[in-house]
């Protein structure tokens, strides 16, 4: 591909981004500024919206579609503690077939409806074998092992900087409120280094073994390529993994999806509780 025809693609995706934001914004009053992206099983936050109104993505204009397992696909406008956000019900991965701009699409949709704070949650296996299974993190940092980022190619100055900073991924102080958050609802967290890999196959114990080695603690196939986006457009980021697996070497059983999902819908209702603490938080401090 020339750099005139790649040039010519990234026209075509901003504008995509931008039907997709404008059919949105006629739609609702008043644009959300807090972010919420649900992992696999993770969809027990969108019951506790106030007012909530839920646009599949198939009625979104130039919008993707989720294949993934325990996705259902839609954008949920309304509130959590009387300030707007919108919730994503199902992710784009890259094993799905994506490439890293339509795996980020939906928050550069965000980005333009004026998003300062993105939620990303997810289902990870815990390479800690401290780590217990049900139990959430909250992710301190990540290392992207994709082998992919969605920022190469020609930057669209507009929305970021040709080389964002990652000095700090996730933001301190939303972390920091996600731990004291958990902490006074009674929940145990762990805290750690998340690694994304492409997937969709499950770690052998050889690659679980180097990851660890690597420093990560969980292991997933989604939210770093998120993250990196939302850094590139300015936002804060706090995340949130539920460990639905033991990816421990000496201790590996085999696994299936239908395995992850029970547990993350399990452990979803901590993570909503604790992100429903966290957006009060942020009100009582503005």
């Amino acid at each position: 591909m020339s750099i005139f025809d790649l040039k010519k693609e990234i026209q075509e995706y901003v504008q995509k981004v931008k039907n997709s934001a404008h059919y949105l914004e006629e739609r609702f009053p008043e644009n959300p500024k807090i972010g919420i992206i649900l992992g696999s099983g993770l969809g027990d936050i969108s019951k506790s919206l106030e007012d909530p109104i839920a646009v599949p993505y198939s009625e979104i204009p130039d919008f993707p579609e989720s294949t993934a397992p325990g996705h259902k696909g839609e954008l949920i406008f309304g509130k959590i503690s009387d300030q707007p956000v919108i919730l994503m019900n199902g992710r784009f991965h890259y094993y799905e077939g994506y490439d890293m701009r339509t795996v980020t699409f939906p928050i550069r949709v965000m980005q333009e409806l004026g998003v300062q704070i993105l939620v990303v949650t997810n289902a990870a296996g815990g390479l800690d074998p401290d780590f217990e299974v049900g139990h959430p993190m909250i992710i301190r940092d990540h290392i992207n092992f994709m082998g992919n980022n969605p920022l190469i190619g020609p930057n669209i100055e507009k929305w970021g900087p040709r080389f964002p900073d990652m000095s700090e991924p996730y933001d301190r102080k939303l972390s920091e409120l996600a731990v004291l958050s958990a902490k006074e609802l009674g929940i145990g967290v762990y805290q750690g280094v998340y690694v994304g890999v492409s997937g969709p196959s499950f770690e052998t114990p050889a690659e679980l073994r180097m990851l660890r080695r690597f420093g990560a603690d969980a292991v997933g196939m989604s939210t770093v390529p998120e993250v990196i986006v939302a850094k590139h457009a300015g936002m804060r980021v706090l995340g949130i993994s539920a460990i639905t697996d033991r990816a421990v070497p000496d201790d590996l059983k085999p696994l299936t999806a239908e395995e992850v999902i029970e547990v993350a819908n399990r452990t979803g209702k901590q993570i909503a509780a604790i992100i429903l603490k966290v957006m009060q938080k942020i009100k009582e401090s503005k």
